[in-house]
C-alpha cells in the first residue's frame, strides 16, 4: 500500500521541529521501522514532479522519475560508467564515426507484454525533435543527422537518422562524429517510447502514471498530475529482463519541501533518504547516515535580455551584481552542505583535457566579490543606462535552500549597490520553470546538471537561440567557439578542449550569467539502505541496485 506522509503526520513533525526534540534516535527508530518491510522504503523528494514525458523532461526531478522506469541502449552503472542496457552488445561504429550500428536485447518488454523493438526508439526521437512536440531537449539530438532541420521544420521527422533496420536492430547516423554521443544514450531524452500506448492516450499520455507503460526496472505508480502531485511511487517492474537484479519492491515518494520536517520524519523511521540544506546539513555532517552526493552541477543567476532596452543588456550592470555576492560565505554558511564557490560555468569533475587538467581549474576566470569594484561597475552602469536607482525581482523556487540563497543574494546586492531594491519571488518549481521559459522574470536563480560528462553539456546552453538560454543572452564571439568544438577542431581533442574554455572564459568575464556555487546535494539515507547510487551527470539516482539489510 502507499505511503502518504498525511496533514498530521507533517503538523506533528513542524511541532517537533518547534519544540526542539523528535521522537528517538535514527538508529532505534529506524530499525523499527525496518520490521515492517524490508522490501519496501520511503524517500523525500522536495519538489513536485513537473513531467513524467520522456519528451518534454527538462528537470533533475523528473529525470530521477524517468531513469528508473524507463531505460535506453546503455544505463549507468554504480561507478558511472556506460552498462549495456536495452542494448544486447557493444555497437559497431565506422571508420569516420557517422555511423552506429546497435543489436538490441530480444528480452526486454514493456510493462503491458509488449515487446521493446527498434520501431520504439525511432518513434521516440521522432517525436521529440519534431517541432508540434516543442521539446525544450531537442538539441541535445543535434548530433544526429537531420535533427537540426526537422526541429527548425526544415525537414520530415522521417528524415532523422534512425531507422530500425530490423525488430531488434538499429541504426544511427550522425552529421558530425560527436565523442560523446554514446554518453548521450544513457540519457532519459534518448529511451524508446510505446507508439500505440501514446497514441492511444494521445494529449492524456503520462499525465497520470496509468497513462503510459514502462521498460525500466520499476513501473510508475499513483502519479496523478505533473506539478500538482505530491506522491508517487517505484513499483518493481515485473516484465523488466533483469528483475531478478531489482531488490527492492516498492519505493514510495512525498514531497517535502521544508528540510526540518524532512529530518524530523527521518528520525522518527518515517522516511529512508532526505535532503538536508544549510545548518542542518552542517550539524548531521558527522552522523553516519549522512551522505554528501556530488554533483557536477552549478547555479547561476540568469538575466532577462530578451528585450532590446532590457537594463541587463548593460554588461557594467551585470558585473556589479556579480562583483556583490561573496560566493565563498554563500556556499559555507548559507548552504552549508559542501556546496562549493563557482565564478565560471562548467563545475569540477566534468571535463579534462588530453593531459589531465581539470576544466574548471583550466578556465581560472570569472567574477569573484570585491565590493569596491561593484560599486564602481555600478556607477558605470548608471552613466551608461541614464538611471540612480534600479528595482527587479529574483525568481527561485519555493524549496528551503532555494529561499534562503535569494534572501542572502537580496541582501548582498542591496548592501553593496546603493539604489537596488531587490524582492524575491519563490515559487514552486514547476511553475519557476514554465516562467523561465516563457521569459516572465527579471533574473532568474537556476542552474543546470551535467547530461553527460563533458563541457559541452553546459556551454552548449548558451549559444544564441537555444531553448535553455533563458534571458536569450547572445555573443557572437562565443557562438563561433562552440561551432570550432563541434566541427572544425571536433577530431582534435586540444583545440576542442581550447575552443570550451575561451567560451566558458568569455562568458564567465562579461557576466552573460553569473555563476553562484557546484552543488554537492546532503543527504540523510538510512543505515539500512546499500547500493544507494548517484551519479554526478546525467540522470541523478538510479534506484536499480538498491538493497535493504
Amino acid at each position: 500500500m502507499k505511503k502518504r506522509f498525511t496533514a498530521a503526520t507533517l503538523l506533528m513533525s513542524a511541532a517537533l521541529v518547534l519544540s526542539g526534540c523528535s521522537t528517538g534516535s535514527s538508529s532505534s527508530s529506524n530499525d523499527s521501522s525496518s520490521n515492517n518491510n524490508i522490501k519496501t522504503l520511503n524517500f523525500v523528494e522536495s519538489q513536485e514532479l513537473p513531467t513524467a514525458d520522456l519528451s518534454l523532461a527538462t528537470d533533475t526531478v523528473s529525470f530521477t522519475v524517468l531513469n528508473n522506469v524507463y531505460e535506453g541502449l546503455y544505463r549507468q552503472d554504480k561507478d558511472n560508467q556506460l552498462a549495456l542496457a536495452g542494448a544486447s552488445e557493444k555497437p559497431e561504429v565506422s571508420q569516420d564515426g557517422l555511423t552506429y550500428k546497435f543489436k538490441l536485447r530480444q528480452d526486454a518488454k514493456w510493462s503491458n507484454g509488449d515487446p521493446v523493438t527498434a520501431k520504439d526508439y525511432v518513434y521516440s526521437w521522432q517525436r521529440t525533435v519534431e517541432p508540434e512536440t516543442a521539446s525544450q531537449y531537442a538539441y541535445l539530438f543535434e548530433p544526429v543527422a537531420n535533427a537540426a532541420d526537422i526541429t527548425a521544420g526544415k525537414k520530415d521527422k522521417s528524415e532523422l537518422g534512425i531507422k530500425a533496420v530490423g525488430d531488434y536492430e538499429l541504426e544511427i547516423t550522425l552529421n558530425q562524429a560527436t565523442p560523446y554521443f554514446e554518453r548521450l544514450l544513457a540519457f532519459p531524452s534518448f529511451f524508446p517510447q510505446n507508439q500505440a500506448v501514446a497514441e492511444k492516450f494521445g494529449k492524456d499520455y503520462t499525465t497520470k502514471s496509468a497513462n503510459s507503460v514502462y521498460n525500466g526496472p520499476f513501473v510508475l505508480d499513483g502519479f496523478d498530475g505533473p506539478g500538482t502531485d505530491t506522491t508517487w511511487t517505484y513499483a518493481k517492474n515485473d516484465q523488466y529482463w533483469d528483475k531478478d537484479n531489482v531488490k527492492v519492491n516498492t519505493i514510495n515518494v512525498n514531497v517535502v519541501k521544508e528540510s526540518a520536517t524532512s529530518l524530523n520524519l527521518f528520525n522518527d523511521g518515517q522516511a529512508d533518504n532526505i535532503v538536508l540544506t544549510g545548518e542542518l546539513a552542517q550539524q548531521n555532517r558527522n552522523n553516519p547516515q549522512f551522505k554528501a552526493l556530488e554533483d557536477a552541477r552549478t547555479s547561476y543567476l540568469e538575466y532577462n535580455q530578451r528585450d532590446q532596452n532590457s537594463k541587463f543588456r548593460n554588461e557594467n550592470l551585470r558585473k556589479a551584481i556579480g562583483y556583490s555576492i561573496d560566493r565563498t560565505a554563500l556556499a559555507n554558511a548559507i548552504l552549508g552542505d559542501g556546496s562549493l564557490p563557482s565564478t565560471s560555468l562548467v563545475p569540477k569533475g566534468t571535463m579534462t583535457s588530453p593531459d589531465g587538467k581539470d576544466f574548471a581549474e583550466a578556465v581560472n576566470a570569472g567574477i569573484s566579490f570585491d565590493a569596491a569594484k561593484a560599486k564602481e561597475h555600478w556607477e558605470k552602469a548608471k552613466q551608461e543606462l541614464g538611471i540612480t536607482s534600479l528595482d527587479f525581482s529574483i525568481l527561485a523556487s519555493d524549496s528551503d535552500s532555494s529561499k534562503k540563497v535569494i534572501e542572502y543574494l537580496q541582501s548582498a546586492i542591496q548592501s553593496n549597490l546603493d539604489g537596488v531594491k531587490v524582492t524575491l519571488n519563490p515559487v514552486p518549481f514547476s511553475v519557476r520553470l514554465d516562467r523561465s521559459k516563457s521569459g516572465n522574470f527579471d533574473v532568474v536563480l537556476g542552474g543546470w546538471g551535467a547530461d553527460y560528462l563533458d563541457a559541452s553539456s553546459f556551454t552548449d546552453l548558451l549559444v544564441t537561440g537555444n531553448s535553455y538560454n533563458r534571458g536569450q543572452w547572445s555573443n557572437s564571439e562565443y557562438d563561433e567557439l562552440i561551432k570550432a568544438s563541434k566541427i572544425t577542431d571536433v577530431n582534435d581533442a586540444t583545440k576542442r578542449f581550447e575552443d570550451l574554455i575561451n567560451a566558458d572564459r568569455l562568458l564567465s568575464n562579461t557576466q552573460g550569467i553569473t555563476p553562484l556555487y557546484q552543488g554537492v546535494e546532503a543527504h540523510m539515507v538510512n543505515s539500512r539502505v546499500k547500493n544507494f547510487v548517484s551519479h554526478p551527470a546525467g540522470a541523478k539516482f538510479d534506484y536499480k541496485w538498491i538493497e535493504v539489510q
